[in-house]
């Protein structure tokens, strides 16, 4: 898979997605990087500890959160997004589920939108992505709770949103699948998900998956969300264990490290 001008070889490694939220409200790191200077800071940390692609998001997606409108999130992640191109060759995503973002940040120059209603929030999301022939994340998500079975469910409203995306003209080859750890499902249902993923995988797409610092492992460790490197890095091996080409993560050295040391055990000839 070719995501702006790298290559990923989807074969030999795992590769990690660095978080860099532009919000000033986001659950793990709200604040920290929503001025330019500083996300330029942390991105050339980022990379320095080895994130393939950069998420750049200015919405926050923790439950309960404000909305944001269209204009402000572009003025929040457009002039990252043009720093980051601006000093540093990586792949960048933009993190955001409104089609005017998603143009505004991929004239910016970003390669991916990581859209986390696949596509169901906004009818021009797959047209734009199309467009600009970007690469795609359609994260699982719904607007209620409720599942009567609960791993057939995830897949159906996964296979909806590839459908989206394929009938509106995204290649095939263009989209990742990531299902959606901590949207519209209990505790209960994350961990069940997270010890199913080969099932996502067997949809015949590559998997991005995100829990870092997430609530499921707050609550499995009784941990605050600064506490939770080493759930997270569990939940980065057991994901690659189970197919997962993509991990998106607040902490990128541990996890880093970790798909490192778990696909050397896995892909050893």
């Amino acid at each position: 898979m070719k995501i702006g001008n790298k290559e990923f070889d989807l074969n030999k490694r795992t590769y990690v997605m660095g978080i860099l939220n532009a919000t000033p409200d986001s659950f793990s790191d709200g604040g920290n990087y929503n001025e330019v200077d500083a996300a330029i800071k942390r991105v050339s940390e980022m990379i320095k500890e080895g994130a393939d692609i950069i998420d750049v998001g200015g919405e926050s997606t923790r439950p309960n959160a404000e909305y944001v409108s269209e204009e402000e999130e572009i003025k929040r992640v457009v002039p990252i997004i043009k720093a980051i191109k601006e000093n540093f060759d990586i792949p960048v995503s933009i993190d955001t589920y409104k089609s005017k973002t998603a143009e505004a940040a991929l004239k910016a120059g970003a390669d991916i939108v990581n859209d986390v209603w696949g596509f169901k929030y906004d009818k021009d999301m797959a047209k734009v992505c199309k467009k600009f022939k970007a690469k795609c994340i359609l994260m699982h998500n719904r607007k209620e709770e409720g599942y009567k079975n609960l791993m057939k469910d995830v897949k159906f409203d996964l296979i909806e949103s590839i459908n989206i995306a394929l009938e509106n003209g995204v290649l095939k080859e263009d989209i990742i699948l990531d299902p959606g750890i901590g949207f519209k499902k209990t505790y209960e249902e994350n961990l069940k998900v997270m010890n199913n993923l080969e099932e996502i995988k067997a949809l015949g797409y590559p998997v991005l998956l995100g829990t870092s610092r997430k609530s499921m492992i707050g609550l499995a460790l009784d941990l605050p969300t600064d506490e939770r490197v080493e759930g997270t890095i569990a939940t980065t091996v057991i994901g690659i264990q189970k197919g997962c080409e993509f991990v998106r993560v607040h902490d990128v050295l541990e996890n880093k490290r970790a798909c490192l040391m778990t696909d050397a055990i896995l892909r050893v000839k």
